[in-house]
């Protein structure tokens, strides 16, 4: 490991891997383009393109997946923009147009879900579709674009934990981090490498990201068992619920319900959890209800 930290260098020491000069941007023509939106653009098409390889072999057209991902996206993304300004509205009150700078980051996946699934719903409507059929091919896709998105955040140097010495401990330069995400815990655990200090933090975009990598091949195991139409959206909720709810105690950077001190995708993903293994055990009773 080298012994001096450029402001640009990203390590984990531990592991041996030491990165220099990570960009979280580059320019074409003069236009800038942030990584964060690179990353996430990516995982978006990757996941379209799996949801509909899961739709043709369910014997449906994928056509649909390709339609539907249209109006998903696009609401994916305001679900996404609007949650996170609504738990984070002490940045945005004095500056609503900041709102927009979409290329500063700032997207709650949590809100993204709701947006993708609240389109699920009335795309299916208008267009008399089985929104369960849909939603089990969909969601492979979700999974997919929350795995290669989440390094959005690695260049963007956000969604990390407080300090720690384990084995995937990251070090990040303080001055290559938004002020607003540097907490005491981080302060007391500071230290430097030549001119550059550094805070040495828990990776979880890249816990969160390996949770949803296992979810992901679950979903594959159970999709050759599943039962009734919807259970692949179930076991997404339930499996990332739990698991965010997981991850999110340790992210120091969470998005806290008005007046307490609850971190709102922790709560949310525990409701989801339960909500997820009550749903399926009630389908499971009345099916077998329906074979008696």
């Amino acid at each position: 490991m080298p012994d001096i930290m450029g402001a640009k260098d990203i390590a984990f020491p531990h592991l041996g891997i030491y990165l220099e000069n990570v960009p979280k941007s580059f320019t074409i023509f003069g236009f800038t383009i942030a990584l964060y939106g690179v990353v996430i653009g990516i995982g978006m098409l990757l996941g379209i393109l799996l949801a509909a390889h899961i739709a043709k072999k369910e014997n449906m057209n994928p056509d649909v997946i390709w339609d539907f991902a249209i109006y998903a996206v696009i609401f994916a993304i305001i679900g996404a923009r609007l949650y996170y300004v609504a738990f984070s509205w002490d940045q945005y009150k004095d500056n609503l147009l900041s709102i927009f700078y979409l290329r500063q980051g700032g997207l709650a996946i949590y809100g993204g879900v709701i947006g993708g699934f609240a389109t699920l719903f009335i795309y299916s409507y208008t267009k008399k579709i089985n929104p369960f059929k849909i939603g089990d091919c969909a969601v492979f896709g979700l999974v997919i674009g929350q795995i290669v998105g989440r390094w959005g955040n690695f260049f963007n140097r956000e969604v990390f934990g407080g300090y720690t010495d384990s084995l995937f401990a990251m070090r990040l330069p303080v001055d290559a981090v938004r002020a607003s995400d540097i907490k005491q815990t981080h302060l007391d655990g500071m230290a430097a490498m030549g001119d550059v200090n550094f805070i040495q933090v828990h990776p979880t975009f890249l816990y969160e990201g390996v949770w949803n990598l296992c979810l992901l091949i679950a979903m594959f195991v159970f999709r050759k068992h599943k039962k009734y139409d919807g259970q692949m959206c179930l076991i997404y909720l339930g499996g990332y619920g739990i698991g965010r709810c997981i991850v999110e105690g340790i992210r120091t950077d969470q998005l806290l319900i008005p007046g307490t001190q609850i971190a709102v995708s922790q709560l949310l993903g525990f409701v989801m959890f339960i909500g997820a293994v009550i749903a399926d055990i009630v389908i499971r009773m009345r099916l077998k209800k329906k074979q008696a």
